[in-house]
């Protein structure tokens, strides 16, 4: 008998753009848009976007451990968004677009710090890394028209300005990773 499927939410900056990338992976079995770590209950996005709820843009993933590791999916995280900008993905700026691991185990806590570690002792960033690990609390899912986002709107200026180029470095960096048919 396998083990239980496991779930860890991450904070990337839009979630269109990080749920575009995730839903390509091998071994995740589901990513849902949502808000979570605020004080808000059934926050909207246009109070996440207020940035008044305290809540982060997130993508919540499903998966299971004997297909892919939670290692694996946080090279992926580390590899798809910048760690080192607070509160800010490229244009983008409020806390709902900080860096964060919220993890559901303490396994995935203890692999993301030791992750980080890495990354920072490896001098890979020029900058410090910002990422907040912490549990998974307050989680919401997002209003329906945000799931499967790029998807469905591929042509739209913000997917093919910065969620297109994000799927491209997945699919060039984690190949291997890839599920078949995408």
């Amino acid at each position: 008998m396998g083990q239980t499927n496991q779930t860890i939410t991450l904070g990337g900056g839009c979630f269109w753009c990080t749920e575009a990338v995730y839903v390509q992976v091998t071994g995740v079995l589901d990513v849902e848009s949502g808000y979570c770590n605020g004080q808000t209950q059934h926050p909207t996005y246009e109070q996440v976007c207020s940035g008044s709820t305290g809540h982060n843009e997130v993508v919540k993933l499903v998966y299971d451990p004997e297909q892919i590791s939670v290692r694996e999916i946080l090279e992926i995280f580390f590899v798809i968004h910048d760690p080192t900008t607070r509160n800010a993905q490229g244009h983008d700026h409020g806390t709902q677009y900080r860096s964060g691991i919220y993890f559901t185990t303490p396994e995935q806590q203890q692999e993301a710090l030791a992750l980080i570690d890495e990354l920072t002792r490896s001098g890979v960033y020029p900058r410090a890394i910002v990422t907040e690990v912490l549990p998974q609390t307050n989680y919401w899912p997002a209003e329906a028209y945000h799931q499967d986002f790029f998807e469905n709107h591929p042509e739209q200026a913000y997917c093919l300005a910065v969620a297109a180029p994000k799927v491209a470095k997945f699919r060039k960096t984690f190949a291997r990773l890839q599920k078949s048919g995408r």
